[in-house]
């Protein structure tokens, strides 16, 4: 069971539904391994929980 894993900001519904069945189907056309087979995990980050250059990506937005 091959899994793809996306780790971004907030999404809506329709942005998560769009992601998974294209990367479902991008990665099936790659591989040749069936759509069906793949699980696609979405872990969505809050600025606050994501640094980067010693600062929180909160910080560096503001």
């Amino acid at each position: 069971m091959p899994i793809i894993t996306f780790d971004g900001p907030k999404l809506t519904r329709e942005q998560k539904a769009n992601l998974v069945k294209e990367f479902t189907k991008i990665a099936s056309q790659v591989t040749q391994i069936p759509e069906q087979a793949f699980v696609t995990l979405i872990r969505e980050m809050e600025p606050d929980n994501v640094g980067s250059g010693g600062q929180l990506l909160s910080d560096k937005q503001k």
